[in-house]
């Protein structure tokens, strides 16, 4: 179920509210791209700035647009293992097929630490739990000892790597439970990870290229290497101007560009600098993307 490529979807605001006509026409675009699913309420969608209303409410429009279409894996990470476990349990009461559970953020926690937080939440809820390491964002690098600790926990299921690093990611997967599913959290290594025998991505670039990002995992999967290895390619500069300024600056601007949603971001986000701005039209027009079609 959590193979392929995910997008870690935005959160369209209108007038400071949450946009649901446009997130629920976003995700029906998605779903006709043939993504294999969607990931409300991460890092990208502005998680961070929402409130524990509006964070439901995201959760429930997404399930309802995805009508059981594809898997929802709603975000419900935070630095409070307390508030962790109240947002895993509306997810999963609301009926997310998993949930997303960053590294807890700015108080470091030790390696003991992480291993005791992830196994409250796990032993609270019943859902599916995939662990989200990004130490950029964090401040705090799960090492792969620890998320084979975490991997032998019956709803543990797997983690989103954004280290980069494959070295570590390789010693994830070798060292964890046979069958732990590795996602990529970092779209210029999807490729990579595969290769190394990682399972998908869950992807900032497929939500203005959604078509291309599902084709390099199908590719990939079907042998087709020589294929999947032009497309990685052709995709890179598109991975490199979705994080020219903080995630998900570019992105959201790209999706307006695109007349998918508004460019409205939340303080402390605000939009990009004016070259910045230049270089990401440009790399969209490159790419084709200005029409508001992604391949």
């Amino acid at each position: 179920m959590f193979k392929g490529c995910f997008t870690a979807i935005v959160t369209p605001f209108k007038n400071n509210r949450v946009d649901t006509d446009a997130l629920t026409n976003f995700i029906r675009f998605q779903i006709k791209s043939g993504i294999a699913g969607i990931v409300p309420c991460g890092s990208t969608g502005e998680a961070a700035t929402l409130t524990y209303e509006e964070h439901y409410r995201v959760i429930n429009i997404s399930l309802e647009a995805a009508n059981a279409k594809i898997p929802v894996i709603a975000g419900t990470g935070s630095n409070s293992t307390a508030e962790t476990i109240t947002l895993t349990k509306y997810a999963e009461r609301a009926g997310a097929d998993a949930a997303l559970l960053s590294t807890p953020y700015y108080n470091k926690p030790t390696q003991r630490g992480l291993y005791e937080h992830y196994k409250a939440v796990a032993e609270a809820v019943t859902i599916p739990l995939i662990l989200y390491n990004v130490p950029g964002r964090t401040g705090v690098n799960m090492l792969p000892e620890t998320v084979a600790r975490l991997s032998e926990l019956k709803n543990i299921v797997g983690i989103k790597e954004a280290t980069g690093n494959l070295e570590q990611i390789s010693n994830v997967i070798e060292f964890s439970k046979k069958d732990f599913i590795v996602l990529s959290g970092d779209d210029a290594t999807t490729l990579p990870l595969l290769s190394i025998g990682g399972h998908g991505t869950i992807s900032v670039t497929s939500n203005v290229a959604p078509g291309d990002m599902v084709a390099l995992c199908s590719l990939f999967c079907r042998g087709k290497m020589a294929e999947a290895r032009k497309l990685h390619y052709k995709l890179q500069q598109l991975n490199r101007v979705m994080f020219i300024e903080t995630n998900p600056v570019p992105v959201k601007t790209a999706l307006a560009l695109m007349g998918l949603m508004g460019p409205e971001l939340r303080l402390p986000l605000v939009g990009l600098e004016d070259g910045n701005l230049k270089k990401l039209k440009a790399a969209l027009k490159a790419y084709g993307l200005l029409k508001g079609r992604a391949r």
